[in-house]
Formats: structure tokens, sequence, C-alpha cells
């Protein structure tokens, strides 16, 4: 298995639409010259304007594609039938899954079968990444939103193992509530900052970079009846 995730904590072209750091890192692992790269927006329930936004971010640097489950107004796009996903998905080399609702989009891909055919790309070297919910999917388990207050998730695809927490420093109360997530029993996992993604090749933490000077990720585990932190070394991409 040597498929590619990068989870990012927070950045990317959906917050930081003048920084292309993170974004240009995921078009790095891919080997071929123009890359197939797929936008899955199921979290934001396939909002139209965040599907233009990754057009504009991606156009001219691959050959951009979204995929749609919830069949929004047209766009001047050229998104996939849901009934060829199959063929559709193999094509693909990279996925980019946006933020919203962890729980919506874990709950339709598992109605459209999406799950096993991600899974299937990962381990045919694709490279899958993410923002917000779209990191918190790959992982076992989280801390999510998608309930209206924080709660533990509980319920994720399980591709890489442990728990997750994004925005770690973006949101207030995330660290007080992934801290006592963990301290409460949740598996031992990764707390990662606005503008830091970790980089996994198969299920093993290659590294972690950012977009900004500064930026933080940690390990986060109970050691001796106490939750730690234990930062993990990221390497700035800004010069």
């Amino acid at each position: 298995m040597r498929g590619h995730i990068v989870a990012l904590g927070g950045g990317g072209f959906s917050m930081e639409s003048d920084n292309a750091l993170l974004d240009d890192y995921v078009l790095s692992l891919v080997r071929r010259r123009r890359p197939r790269v797929c936008f899955v927006s199921t979290a934001s329930a396939d909002s139209p304007a965040y599907i233009a936004r990754f057009y504009r971010a991606f156009a001219g640097r691959c050959d951009p594609v979204d995929l749609t489950l919830f069949d929004p107004p047209s766009l001047p796009r050229r998104p996939a039938r849901t009934a060829d996903l199959p063929a559709f998905v193999d094509t693909q080399d990279a996925f980019y899954v946006g933020g919203g609702n962890t729980a919506h989009l874990l709950a339709m891909w598992r109605t459209h079968g999406l799950d096993r055919l991600l899974r299937k790309a990962w381990r045919r070297g694709a490279v899958l990444a993410g923002i917000s919910a779209g990191m918190l999917c790959w992982f076992q388990d989280g801390l999510t939103d998608s309930f209206g207050d924080l709660h533990r998730l509980n319920d994720g695809l399980g591709f890489l193992k442990g728990s997750a927490c994004p925005h770690y420093d973006g949101e207030p109360g995330r660290r007080e509530a992934f801290r006592q997530m963990i301290a409460k029993g949740a598996p031992a996992g990764y707390a990662v900052e606005d503008g830091v993604a970790l980089h996994f090749i198969g299920r093993r933490l290659h590294q972690a970079v950012s977009s900004r000077p500064g930026a933080a990720a940690y390990r986060v585990a109970v050691r001796r009846g106490a939750v730690v932190e234990e930062a993990i070394t990221v390497q700035c991409l800004a010069v």
C-alpha cells in the first residue's frame, strides 16, 4: 500500500486563496505531468460556490474535475456521472475533499459506495487530500461539529489509525474538547492547526508541512493517566 493521504487541518484554496503552498504540495505528489485531480464537495452539499473556487484555484495547473452526489445547479464544469463511479474513480490521480459536514459526507459516500472506491484508488497509489471534514474522514475517529456542538465522530473510514482534530488553533473550544475526548477513551491521534498538513504514505506519517511560519501539529495521547501533546516537527514551505 503506497498511496498518499494529505490531511489539512486548515488552509489550501478553501482558506488561503492567496497562498497555494499546500495545494502545490498535493499536486507535487502525483507523478503524471498533468495530473487528473477530482474535487469531492460532498461535505458542503456540493456547494456551487465551493466548486467554482476549486476550478479557479486549479485551472491551468492540472486536469480538474468534480464529483457531485447532491446534483447542485449546473456549472460550467465536467462532473462525473454517479452511475459510472467505478470507471471514473479509476481514472483519477488525486482526490481533494472539501470541508463541511463530516457525518453527511460519510453517509453519502457509503450510500453510493464511494468509500470503497476511494480505498481501492488509495491502494493503487492515488493521492487522497482534504481539509477539515476532508481531513477527518480518513481516520477512525475524531472531533466533529457535524451535530452542532463539538462531539466525538467515532465513525470514520479508518484508512488511517487513530483520531484527528483539524482547526486545532482556529476554532474556540477545539483544543479542550479534543483533549477531553482522548481522556475519556478515544484513540490517540493527531491535532493539526490551520495551515498545516500531515502527509501519510500508506498508513505511516511521512512528514508535516505548513504554509505559514509557526503553525503546529501534535500527537495527543494519554500517558501515565494524563493527556499529553507531543509536538510534531513541521517543515514550513514558505520562504
